[in-house]
């Protein structure tokens, strides 16, 4: 089996988008005086889809969120001409000359991203080939089922609302769910106390038998992030991810040695060799890769072994299916992060509009299909009028 063509498409929303509340998400820039939404740059408006061809007809798709038409172009110019003519199941071969021929530039960001979707759709070639999910390729079911945990709450000063959505998760079977800090450093005391007010109001209706998590999103810096773990304390969070900037390793360092509860981190971590650091720096005590980013099945399958080495645990970033496959296979991840589709902003949930095969939470536990050859997955039909389409 041979590959013998290589297609890029970028899915470009072009449908309705409902503006973020004024306090819709800390992120990195927030420590910064800035006009306009300021998470507008962190939020995803098109999807890359990958499509890897075979002489005998089979195709695997992958996928990448990260600057697609940037990534396209990587992809196109650089990655192609590498896997053309070559057997897909030689995929650490692959991996290894598309990161070799790219390192200059390509080590971390979107040139890594670029190397992950065309990782994932060998992989989903892989297991349409023998016919078997993706997991079975990885290792088989680690788990009867995956436990997820509800990932949306962003902050908003209509509180009714926000435990409102809260409380439906609560209907729905989650017994963990994630909000996000809406202030930061720039906004102050008075900030910091809306941000306890809300953790508050969370713990106080879901209760003690319910994991919250707490979302910085890198948008506090050291100091802030020293401030409010003390006062975060009473509220027994699940983890508090991202509270600094990725590459302030020193920083999570520290605050994984002072806080009381665990830090996580590794969203905006690259390959094995970043991760490697993390670890024997004793940087983070939950480790979040995202598939379609870090270097792809091949990367996480490596960073999966080493975090089990250091019983650190695994908890993908995002969700989506080349993630599921990876938490199913693996000891080392616990559980999933699922994103709730509301109507509210495009962001990772525009993967549900781009793909269709993703399997829906039941009472807090997702499913993956034994009988589903490769990831699972097809390019949907359902919104391609809310497309434009780049080839």
């Amino acid at each position: 089996m041979k590959i013998t063509r290589v297609r890029t498409r970028v899915f470009e929303w072009k449908g309705k988008v409902v503006p973020p509340a004024p306090h819709f998400c800390t992120n990195a820039s927030d420590i910064l005086f800035e006009r306009g939404d300021a998470m507008a740059s962190f939020r995803f408006h098109g999807w890359l889809v990958v499509e890897i061809e075979t002489d005998t007809g089979l195709v695997g798709i992958g996928n990448c969120a990260l600057a697609p038409h940037v990534a396209k172009k990587i992809i196109d110019q650089h990655l192609a001409p590498i896997v053309m003519g070559e057997d897909p199941f030689d995929n650490e071969y692959l991996w290894q000359k598309m990161y070799r021929r790219t390192m200059a530039w390509g080590r971390k960001g979107v040139g890594m991203a670029a190397i992950s979707a065309v990782d994932i759709a060998l992989w989903d070639l892989m297991g349409k080939a023998v016919n078997r999910p993706v997991f079975k390729l990885l290792g088989g079911r680690t788990k009867e089922k995956i436990p997820c945990y509800a990932s949306k709450l962003y902050a908003t000063d209509d509180m009714d609302a926000f435990l409102g959505e809260a409380r439906g998760y609560l209907e729905q079977g989650f017994t963990s769910m994630k909000m996000r800090f809406g202030y930061g450093p720039k906004d102050g005391p008075a900030g910091m106390q809306k941000n306890i007010a809300q953790v508050r109001a969370l713990r106080e209706l879901v209760g003690d038998g319910v994991d919250i998590m707490l979302e910085c999103y890198m948008g506090w810096t050291l100091e802030y992030a020293r401030r409010m773990i003390p006062r975060l304390a009473e509220f027994n969070p699940r983890w508090l991810e991202e509270p600094v900037i990725a590459d302030d390793i020193e920083g999570y360092a520290e605050l994984k040695k002072m806080s009381p509860f665990p830090i996580s981190g590794g969203e905006h971590e690259f390959t094995s060799y970043g991760f490697k650091d993390l670890l024997e720096r004793r940087a983070v005590d939950v480790i979040q890769y995202d598939t379609n980013r870090v270097g792809g099945i091949t990367a996480a399958q490596k960073i999966n072994a080493l975090a089990e080495a250091w019983s650190v645990p695994v908890i993908p970033h995002a969700g989506q299916m080349h993630n599921y496959h990876l938490t199913m296979a693996s000891t080392a991840s616990p559980m999933a992060e699922y994103f709730p589709v509301h109507d509210v902003e495009v962001g990772n949930e525009l993967f549900y509009y781009v793909f269709q095969g993703e399997p829906l939470p039941e009472r807090g536990f997702l499913q993956l299909d034994d009988t589903l050859p490769g990831l699972g997955l097809t390019v949907s039909d359902k919104h391609l009028h809310d497309f434009n389409i780049i080839e």
